[in-house]
Protein backbone atom coordinates (compact mmCIF):
# COMPACT_ATOMS: atom_id res chain seq x y z
CA UNK A 1 0.00 0.00 0.00
CA UNK A 2 1.20 3.53 -1.27
CA UNK A 3 1.70 6.07 1.91
CA UNK A 4 -1.21 8.00 1.56
CA UNK A 5 -0.55 9.70 5.11
CA UNK A 6 -0.97 13.38 3.74
CA UNK A 7 -4.19 12.72 2.39
CA UNK A 8 -7.26 13.77 4.64
CA UNK A 9 -11.09 14.13 4.18
CA UNK A 10 -12.18 17.69 3.57
CA UNK A 11 -14.76 17.79 5.42
CA UNK A 12 -17.24 15.35 7.78
CA UNK A 13 -18.98 13.94 5.03
CA UNK A 14 -16.16 13.41 2.71
CA UNK A 15 -14.21 9.76 4.49
CA UNK A 16 -16.30 7.43 2.08
CA UNK A 17 -14.68 9.26 -0.60
CA UNK A 18 -11.48 9.61 0.67
CA UNK A 19 -11.56 5.69 1.06
CA UNK A 20 -12.53 5.16 -2.40
CA UNK A 21 -9.80 7.23 -3.74
CA UNK A 22 -7.27 6.02 -1.54
CA UNK A 23 -8.15 2.26 -2.52
CA UNK A 24 -8.82 3.35 -6.29
CA UNK A 25 -5.53 5.09 -6.20
CA UNK A 26 -3.45 2.02 -4.83
CA UNK A 27 -5.04 -0.56 -7.24
CA UNK A 28 -4.66 1.62 -10.60
CA UNK A 29 -1.40 3.94 -10.36
CA UNK A 30 -2.21 5.82 -13.43
CA UNK A 31 -5.37 6.66 -11.93
CA UNK A 32 -3.48 8.06 -8.96
CA UNK A 33 -0.69 9.78 -11.01
CA UNK A 34 -3.76 11.72 -12.34
CA UNK A 35 -5.08 13.20 -8.85
CA UNK A 36 -3.29 16.60 -8.02
CA UNK A 37 -5.42 18.02 -5.71
CA UNK A 38 -7.06 15.71 -3.37
CA UNK A 39 -9.48 17.71 -1.85
CA UNK A 40 -11.30 18.21 -5.20
CA UNK A 41 -11.11 14.87 -6.03
CA UNK A 42 -12.73 13.90 -3.00
CA UNK A 43 -15.92 16.17 -3.74
CA UNK A 44 -16.01 14.75 -7.56
CA UNK A 45 -15.89 11.24 -6.39
CA UNK A 46 -18.89 12.26 -3.85
CA UNK A 47 -21.24 13.67 -5.97
CA UNK A 48 -20.52 10.95 -8.91
CA UNK A 49 -20.62 8.30 -5.89
CA UNK A 50 -24.22 9.86 -4.12
CA UNK A 51 -26.22 10.74 -7.38
CA UNK A 52 -29.48 10.30 -5.66
CA UNK A 53 -28.16 10.02 -1.54
CA UNK A 54 -28.03 13.23 0.42
CA UNK A 55 -24.86 14.12 0.84
CA UNK A 56 -24.94 15.20 4.06
CA UNK A 57 -25.68 10.95 4.54
CA UNK A 58 -21.76 10.30 3.70
CA UNK A 59 -21.06 7.77 1.32
CA UNK A 60 -23.16 4.42 0.66
CA UNK A 61 -21.32 1.06 0.88
CA UNK A 62 -22.87 0.51 -2.77
CA UNK A 63 -21.43 4.26 -3.85
CA UNK A 64 -17.92 3.13 -2.71
CA UNK A 65 -18.18 -0.39 -4.00
CA UNK A 66 -19.12 1.08 -7.26
CA UNK A 67 -15.80 3.80 -7.29
CA UNK A 68 -13.41 1.21 -6.78
CA UNK A 69 -15.10 -1.20 -9.08
CA UNK A 70 -14.24 2.06 -11.56
CA UNK A 71 -10.87 1.09 -11.22
CA UNK A 72 -10.58 -2.80 -11.13
CA UNK A 73 -12.61 -3.56 -14.19
CA UNK A 74 -9.42 -4.23 -16.32
CA UNK A 75 -8.25 -6.38 -13.83
CA UNK A 76 -10.97 -8.38 -13.94
CA UNK A 77 -12.07 -7.69 -10.46
CA UNK A 78 -15.16 -5.93 -9.40
CA UNK A 79 -15.87 -4.90 -5.43
CA UNK A 80 -19.36 -5.29 -3.47
CA UNK A 81 -20.82 -4.51 -0.09
CA UNK A 82 -21.79 -6.85 2.71
CA UNK A 83 -23.27 -6.25 6.31
CA UNK A 84 -20.52 -7.25 9.04
CA UNK A 85 -21.67 -9.72 10.47
CA UNK A 86 -18.54 -10.86 12.70
CA UNK A 87 -16.62 -12.42 9.98
CA UNK A 88 -13.41 -10.78 8.90
CA UNK A 89 -11.86 -13.88 7.06
CA UNK A 90 -12.98 -12.57 3.26
CA UNK A 91 -11.92 -9.71 4.27
CA UNK A 92 -8.18 -10.61 5.70
CA UNK A 93 -7.94 -12.69 2.86
CA UNK A 94 -7.94 -9.99 0.28
CA UNK A 95 -5.87 -7.32 2.26
CA UNK A 96 -3.63 -10.15 2.53
CA UNK A 97 -3.53 -10.27 -1.42
CA UNK A 98 -3.35 -6.71 -1.77
CA UNK A 99 -6.72 -5.55 -2.28
CA UNK A 100 -7.54 -2.83 0.42
CA UNK A 101 -10.90 -3.20 2.14
CA UNK A 102 -13.30 -0.59 2.90
CA UNK A 103 -14.98 -0.95 6.51
CA UNK A 104 -18.38 1.69 7.51
CA UNK A 105 -18.14 1.96 11.68
CA UNK A 106 -19.90 3.91 13.98
CA UNK A 107 -22.21 3.87 17.19
CA UNK A 108 -25.72 3.53 17.02
CA UNK A 109 -25.35 4.26 13.29
CA UNK A 110 -23.26 4.06 10.56
CA UNK A 111 -20.86 7.17 10.30
CA UNK A 112 -17.42 7.04 8.77
CA UNK A 113 -15.33 5.03 6.69
CA UNK A 114 -11.94 3.48 6.84
CA UNK A 115 -10.08 1.38 4.63
CA UNK A 116 -8.03 -1.72 5.61
CA UNK A 117 -4.86 -1.84 4.34
CA UNK A 118 -3.19 -4.46 5.50
CA UNK A 119 -2.91 -7.51 8.05
CA UNK A 120 -0.27 -9.37 10.09
CA UNK A 121 -0.40 -11.41 12.86
CA UNK A 122 -4.27 -11.28 14.29
CA UNK A 123 -4.11 -7.30 13.53
CA UNK A 124 -5.24 -5.06 10.93
CA UNK A 125 -3.60 -1.81 9.50
CA UNK A 126 -6.33 0.66 8.83
CA UNK A 127 -5.98 4.06 7.06
CA UNK A 128 -8.01 6.48 8.79
CA UNK A 129 -8.97 9.72 6.55
CA UNK A 130 -10.25 12.09 9.33
CA UNK A 131 -7.13 11.89 10.21
CA UNK A 132 -4.57 10.46 7.88
CA UNK A 133 -3.22 7.51 9.51
CA UNK A 134 -2.75 4.07 9.43
CA UNK A 135 -3.85 2.86 12.80
CA UNK A 136 -3.36 -0.95 14.10
CA UNK A 137 -6.46 -2.46 15.93
CA UNK A 138 -6.52 -6.41 16.59
CA UNK A 139 -9.13 -8.58 14.65
CA UNK A 140 -10.64 -9.74 17.62
CA UNK A 141 -11.49 -5.89 19.05
CA UNK A 142 -13.38 -5.53 15.72
CA UNK A 143 -15.80 -8.37 16.67
CA UNK A 144 -15.68 -7.22 19.99
CA UNK A 145 -16.74 -3.23 19.18
CA UNK A 146 -13.89 -2.12 20.11
CA UNK A 147 -12.97 0.24 17.70
CA UNK A 148 -12.67 3.46 19.41
CA UNK A 149 -9.24 4.11 18.17
CA UNK A 150 -10.40 4.73 14.85
CA UNK A 151 -13.35 6.96 16.39
CA UNK A 152 -15.88 5.25 16.56
CA UNK A 153 -16.72 0.93 18.30
CA UNK A 154 -18.76 -1.19 15.96
CA UNK A 155 -18.45 -2.36 12.16
CA UNK A 156 -21.22 -1.80 9.95
CA UNK A 157 -20.43 -2.75 6.30
CA UNK A 158 -17.34 -3.91 4.21
CA UNK A 159 -16.81 -3.30 0.93
CA UNK A 160 -14.22 -5.67 -0.70
CA UNK A 161 -13.68 -7.66 -3.94
CA UNK A 162 -16.28 -10.20 -4.52
CA UNK A 163 -16.20 -11.50 -8.31
CA UNK A 164 -13.26 -12.05 -10.37
CA UNK A 165 -13.77 -13.03 -13.59
CA UNK A 166 -11.81 -15.22 -16.33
Amino acid sequence: MPDYAFVRQTDGFTCGPTVAMVASAALDPSYGATVTDAGEEQHRIHAAANRLWPRKLGTTPWGVAGVISAHTAALGVRYGWRFFRGDLSAAIAAVECDWPVAMLIGAAIPRHWVLIVGHHDGVLECFNPARGVVTSIPVADVAARRLEPLGFPRAFALVLPRHVTS
